[in-house]
């Protein structure tokens, strides 16, 4: 049996959510808690943040949650920024700010997400990286309820979480939008879980969708319910006759797309099952209403179908509102930048789409590869953007340029695309004409998207000002950009030593209790590994099913980052109808090539006792 071991204290720049107090490691004594360590940009932490919220709901009197943002990208390290971003996903638990990452090291984090579980007397007793692991957590909370009970060590009554004031604006935190056809704009109004229809102005509020609370009803304009919506796009006017309705709705937390008949607001569930995507890559079409979604993000109609930003799998999707079959349409679900033909392509987060005026090309945000890539004669291209770590603000040409995790693009009629460079706080223009990126507009609050009106007007969605605000005339033209040189960044962690040769990589993975690795539908498990740059690897390099690989490490690439991606099925045991699990989880691991150092590298899937 392993020594236990207590919780390093939790210190950092300052506190959310506690009412102005810090709390304390002792302050939490007789609690069981879980540290949260997460960064806003990251969607599966964005899925762990809704995985938790019921854990938190049913164990309130026992249970507390403390989110420790350690951050990747340079604007995530503003505290005002988080602060934002703890209101935009509804975070109600303390959150500490760990801008340097001093509490992610002092805990051994290695990905994000990354959760620590720290019993009643402060001894750390599981962590585990990842999405995916609501069930193993509520086992093992009724585990340390039980036996902590037993020994007069828990403590029950209500928690630290002070909720801050709420402020009114006539839009919080939207997303995206979409022009109507009489003028009229319509946006995608994300923390209020709602649809806003607004003026030509962009300020004039003419009705709402939905009920402005958090919910997944079908029904009517004033009875509808959203969670986060995203993404718009309206259908052309043939396929809405047939469909039904004019509009279709990103309900990214849902993990549900939303059919909207404009002339009444009407609400419909469209595809999806509410169901969070944990399954195996295929190439069919499935009915779309019984198919799981992964927190849709965008749409366009693009190639005769609805496609899909699915920013939670790292996928384009596609959605054939006539036919009511979804599927898959871009990307392998690994996490990096890499081109090709549409099946072999490998994307970050896509959360932004736009096609090209003739229809030939679809643009796509991807926004934690800091990129704009294209869709174009079935294969997938980069504009603008380097890899997982690399960003900044850079104009030049394209091949220097740099962005900062891009949630949108708007393309022009000239064959220029818009970029929402969102952490940025800036709008910049990349020419494919002359390859080369220009920044139009800065000093925005997280803008999130961009739309033309009619009449020429850029409107950006300006996410964290909650508005929607108009690009000065003359901004689109070669006078109004600007060339920005401003700082390069790259995401640094502090790297592994590897030794040059032969590598073991092992994938550790325990089953959460009560469960088992299930082979019913073959393999149980599933191992996918890369390396940037490629040459890092000389064996190695591919899909398995073996969570164990020998790898050949190049003593001639000095670093690089080495990409995996392990997955495992599980199952109840022991239960009459059980219920099937997947884990997965992705690295990316920054090594060193060192002469003597390690020939072993290990990485924990799911959380083990400490």
């Amino acid at each position: 049996m392993s020594a236990r071991v207590r919780a390093p204290e939790l210190r950092g720049r300052g506190w959310l959510n506690t009412g102005g107090r810090d709390l304390t490691l002792s302050d939490l004594r007789g609690k069981i808690v879980i540290a949260d360590f997460w960064t806003f940009c990251c969607i599966n932490c964005l899925h762990v943040l809704d995985e938790l919220r019921p854990l938190e709901q049913k164990y309130g009197d026992v249970l507390v949650v403390i989110g420790v943002h350690s951050p990747k990208f340079e604007h995530e390290k503003d505290a005002d920024a988080l602060a934002a971003a703890v209101e935009r996903y509804g975070v109600h638990h303390p959150v500490l700010d760990d801008p340097e990452l001093d509490m992610w090291q002092q805990y051994a984090a290695r990905a994000w997400p990354t959760l620590a579980v720290i019993d009643p007397e402060g001894y750390v007793v599981a962590t585990m990286a990842g999405e995916g692991h609501a069930e193993g957590l509520s086992r093992l909370i009724d585990d340390l309820i039980a036996t902590h009970e037993a020994k007069g060590t828990l403590h029950r009554g209500e928690g630290p979480y002070v909720p801050p004031a709420e402020p009114e604006t006539t839009l919080r935190f939207p997303g995206k939008a979409v022009v109507l056809d009489d003028g009229n704009l319509l946006v995608s109004d994300s923390a209020q879980h709602s649809l806003a229809e607004l003026a030509p102005d962009g300020e004039t509020l003419l009705r709402r969708i939905g009920t402005g609370e958090r919910g997944r009803a079908d029904g009517p304009a004033a009875a509808a319910t959203f969670s986060e919506p995203q993404g718009l796009c309206l259908l052309p006017a043939h396929v809405a006759e047939v469909a039904g309705y004019d509009l279709v709705v990103a309900d990214t937390v849902n993990h549900l797309l939303r059919g909207v008949r404009l002339a009444t607001g009407e609400v419909v569930t469209v595809a999806g099952t509410g169901r969070q995507w944990r399954s195996t890559v295929d190439d069919h079409a499935h009915d779309a209403l019984s198919v799981d979604l992964s927190s849709p993000w965008d749409l366009a109609w693009y190639d005769d179908k609805v496609v899909i930003a699915m920013a939670g799998i790292h996928q384009l999707w596609w959605f054939d509102p006539v036919k009511r079959t979804a599927g898959m349409y871009a990307g392998t679900t690994v996490e990096a930048l890499k081109d090709g033909p549409l099946p072999e392509a490998w994307m970050a987060q896509p959360s932004g789409l736009s096609v090209s005026a003739d229809g030939s090309r679809l643009w796509v945000a991807d926004s934690e590869t800091s990129a704009v890539r294209y869709v174009e004669n079935g294969v997938m291209g980069t504009a603008v953007g380097q890899g997982l770590f690399d960003f900044g603000h850079v104009d030049g040409p394209a091949a220097e340029a740099l962005l900062q995790h891009p949630l949108g693009v708007c393309a022009l009629p000239d064959g220029s695309v818009l970029i929402a460079d969102t952490y940025n706080g800036a709008v910049r223009r990349y020419d494919p004409e002359t390859d080369a990126v220009g920044t139009v507009a800065d000093g925005l609050a997280e803008p999130s998207d961009l739309v033309v009106t009619p009449d020429g007007d850029v409107l950006v969605v300006e996410s964290a000002a909650h508005r929607l605000t108009r690009l000065a005339p003359g901004a689109l033209t070669a006078a109004g950009a600007s060339t920005v040189d401003g700082p390069r960044h790259r995401t640094e962690r502090k790297p592994t030593d590897l030794a040059a040769g032969e590598v073991t990589l092992d994938v550790i993975f325990t089953p959460a209790p009560g469960q088992k690795l299930d082979e019913t539908y073959g393999p149980s498990t599933r191992l996918v590994v890369s390396a940037s740059p490629p040459e890092l690897l000389v064996e190695g390099a591919g899909t398995g099913t073996d969570l164990s690989r020998r790898l050949v490490v190049n003593g001639a690439v000095e670093e690089g980052v080495l990409q995996v991606t392990a997955q495992a099925a599980t199952c109840d045991a022991d239960v009459e109808h059980a219920a099937c699990h997947l884990t997965r989880q992705d690295w990316g691991v920054p090594v060193r090539v060192v002469d003597g150092a390690v020939t072993r590298l290990p990485l924990v899937l799911r959380g083990l006792d400490a």
